[in-house]
């Protein structure tokens, strides 16, 4: 019996050691045809999915699929369909936290109520009309208890009026006045600093953030557009449950 369990145990491991080879020539091969076929493109990761012969490739806060021998890549999202879960969308999720804290708090201009309870980060445009709308309602969310932190994303693109906009209210000596001002269309003097502005936009071109606001939670939900503090605290609060 002993030396049964002993085979059994080897041929475990033996399995188990090869899986691991195949798994990490697999991951060699794709990361090089990558690399052959677009080298300006930085491969973050690539994992097993739970589709044999096809891996999870990690790109900023994007996720796709690629064939094992680096050939086919597909980009959508993989459906559960017996436990209908998005599963693509459970991992960006994560991906998104990941990306929001790597952005860090220092480079957000954040709002905090007395209490807090929640946290989100909105992704805003001086100019948006809902964005001036939820903003204008801000005390509604600090009362639930929403810290809000945003992030710019001027919609005009780079060396527009509201990126310009976005520059000078950062480089304001209060930016929570400043930013404001400027959503109440009042003037903030120019002015130019260091700014995490243009961070700001890649991180939403990674997000395929397409209009404003869109918020995102402490889990890496999505809820795009302008949601009233009531609503978005519902919403917070069924996140929390569901945990």
């Amino acid at each position: 019996m002993k030396v049964m369990k002993k085979v059994i145990m080897f041929i475990a491991i033996t399995v188990f050691g090869l899986t691991l080879s195949i798994a990490k020539a697999d991951e060699t091969t794709i990361r090089q045809s990558i690399a052959k076929s677009m080298p300006s493109i930085k491969v973050d990761s690539v994992k097993s999915s739970v589709i044999k012969g096809l891996y999870e490739l990690t790109i900023g806060a994007n996720l796709y699929y690629v064939s094992e021998d680096g050939k086919y890549l597909l980009q959508g999202h993989l459906i559960d369909i017996a436990d209908k879960k998005d599963l693509t969308e459970a991992k960006l999720n994560v991906i998104r936290k990941s990306a929001i804290a790597k952005m860090g708090v220092a480079n957000m201009i954040v709002f905090k109520p007395k209490i807090a309870k929640y946290t989100v980060t909105i992704f805003t445009d001086i100019d948006c009309g809902y964005c001036r709308k939820l903003h204008s309602e801000l005390d509604q969310y600090l009362a639930q208890g929403i810290t809000i932190q945003y992030v710019f994303f001027p919609r005009a693109g780079k060396d527009s009026d509201s990126y310009n906009k976005a520059v000078s209210v950062w480089c304001a000596n209060d930016r929570n006045a400043a930013l404001t001002a400027a959503k109440k269309d009042q003037n903030v003097p120019s002015k130019t600093c260091d700014n995490p502005v243009d961070e700001h936009m890649q991180l939403a071109a990674e997000f395929d953030v397409k209009g404003t606001p869109m918020i995102i939670s402490e889990n890496g939900n999505v809820y795009p557009g302008y949601l009233p503090a009531a609503q978005l605290v519902a919403a917070l609060q069924s996140e929390t449950a569901g945990k």
